[in-house]
């Protein structure tokens, strides 16, 4: 594996974990009231593209984090609508 490639494995590890708490925070107090709809929603169009776009180019790194985070995004989504 070369230096690029780990260097864009660490990049999404970041991205994709911060994500985490923010999951977390709303499962466990029961509230996404700050978290915004529109955020949330243009976050997951974006993600959801840059899905397609390692796919296109078939960049492991891209197609794993974006997954890992659209998936992370939809939780605090179905969260959101569940808690209100």
């Amino acid at each position: 594996m070369d230096y690029i490639t780990i260097l864009g494995f660490v990049a999404a590890t970041c991205t994709t974990v911060a994500f985490l708490p923010q999951v977390m925070k709303t499962w466990q107090s029961q509230s996404a009231k700050d978290v915004s709809y529109g955020m949330l929603v243009f976050f997951c169009i974006g993600i959801f593209l840059w899905l397609v776009y390692g796919l296109l180019i078939k960049a492991a790194p891209v197609i794993i984090a974006n997954f890992l985070t659209l998936i992370l995004n939809l939780i605090i989504l179905y969260l959101k609508i569940k808690y209100e």
